[in-house]
């Protein structure tokens, strides 16, 4: 099925499919074009579409980049390998800056909101010299995660662990009834229901996320952060790898990544940079509960004086 998006949400923006790194990727990308270039990576279980209102404050000033992750939204959804890689942060921040080697854009900014977070945190890392300044929204770093296990945890990212059991369980689980399973996620985390998307925005996400091939795709997301992830973010930590750039952080005050972590301070402590933070009065979903300010928020830290 294809999109119903509203013309005007991404009114002046060109799409696109990549085909890049072994795969296709779809994206849209506009914006000022003498602007600094700034990609935007979203989250699960969402599209580039979280960005919508996010980039209406931003486009006047900045190029803007949003593709669809690996597996979401309208980029394919191929089967995952045996070990994941193919899902892996590394591959999935490949198939990003494959999109920005197209359109000619060799230094960017940099933002993740959730997954994409994670694929901008490996994004950074392999490719310092891209990277001009880093955000990420409302996560902690994957191994610090993992590796603070408790039964808090466990019982507030369950699907983390749901998600990781061997296919074809999770995925079984979820495709018997998708779209409860769905706005279950989307109203969670602090969002306090589903009343902070709109309408045409959930029915995207519905029609995006609730196939077998995108069900499948997400557990092999989550797949790979238990697995090779872990292995990629041990080496890099071993080797003494440090993001170089100036990095910034955004979290929810009703989130559960502050509650649990103290972000601000796990971020510094893998970055070679000055990292700051602030605390916004939201859930999780930070970029379409409070758009305005998290492009305030973005315009500030990434150089310019306002949104």
């Amino acid at each position: 099925m294809a999109s119903t998006l509203p013309d005007n949400w991404f009114e002046g923006f060109e799409a696109r499919d990549f085909e890049v790194n072994g795969t296709s990727i779809f994206a849209r990308f506009g914006g000022n074009p003498e602007g600094p270039a700034l990609l935007l990576l979203h989250g699960f279980p969402q599209s580039h579409v979280m960005w919508h209102r996010v980039v209406q404050a931003l486009k006047a000033k900045f190029f803007l980049v949003l593709p669809d992750l690996r597996g979401y939204g309208d980029s394919s959804k191929v089967a995952g390998l045996p070990d994941h890689s193919n899902y892996s942060k590394r591959n999935m921040a490949a198939d990003a800056l494959g999109v920005m080697d197209a359109l000619g854009l060799s230094r960017f900014d940099l933002c993740g909101h959730d997954r994409g977070g994670r694929v901008a945190h490996r994004l950074a890392l392999d490719h310092p010299g891209r990277v001009r300044k880093l955000c990420v929204i409302d996560i902690a770093p994957t191994l610090d995660m993992y590796e603070a296990t408790d039964l808090r945890f466990a019982t507030a990212y369950y699907h983390w662990f749901h998600l990781i059991q061997p296919n074809p369980l999770p995925e079984t689980m979820i495709g018997g009834n998708p779209v409860p399973y769905l706005h279950a996620k989307l109203g969670g985390w602090g969002a306090k229901g589903l009343s902070y998307i709109e309408a045409e925005a959930l029915l995207e996400y519905e029609r995006c996320f609730c196939t077998p091939e995108a069900i499948h795709a997400a557990c092999e997301d989550y797949r790979a952060s238990a697995g090779i992830d872990l292995v990629h973010d041990r080496e890099s930590r071993a080797e003494g790898e440090k993001i170089h750039c100036d990095a910034h952080v955004l979290w929810g005050e009703r989130g559960v990544v502050h509650k649990l972590f103290e972000p601000l301070v796990l971020w510094q402590a893998q970055c070679a940079g000055v990292v700051s933070g602030q605390l916004l009065p939201a859930g999780h979903f930070i970029p379409e509960e409070l758009p305005l300010e998290t492009a305030h928020a973005l315009a500030q830290f990434f150089g310019e004086t306002g949104a």
